[in-house]
């Protein structure tokens, strides 16, 4: 059975830096793009990046673009998503998800297979 599992979410101060990681088990996942969503208190989830099964594009909302970066470590089964010049409008649950053979399109996750349970990322001012 697949499973997510997020870490290294936190509380931590505007313009800092936080590094979240996903391990993937239960699932090849090399055949896996992953992404990166969020949800903030009364706001619809969004995309926060993806990057592709194959590893070799990664994509970005607008909103984080020049301020975050996605890895991922096939020898681990793990994907990171390092995240700069935080803000507190960056307050979210961040969840990680794979998708079976996914691209680097943003999209709004209906398609995504599996999903971890998140992580609170919290940006004081």
């Amino acid at each position: 059975q697949a499973q997510l599992v997020e870490s290294g979410g936190g509380l931590v101060q505007a313009g800092g830096s936080l590094r979240l990681s996903c391990a993937a088990s239960g699932l090849i996942f090399r055949k896996y793009a992953m992404a990166w969503f969020r949800q903030a208190p009364g706001k619809e989830r969004e995309i926060v990046g993806v990057i592709s099964f194959n590893g070799d594009r990664t994509n970005y909302a607008d909103s984080m673009k020049g301020r975050c970066t996605i890895s991922r470590d096939e020898a681990k089964n793990t994907v990171d998503l390092l995240m700069n010049s935080l803000t507190p409008e960056d307050t979210a649950v961040y969840y990680c998800a794979a998708y079976l053979y996914g691209t680097s399109d943003l999209t709004d996750g209906k398609e995504y297979d599996y999903w971890g349970q998140g992580t609170q990322v919290t940006v004081s001012s």
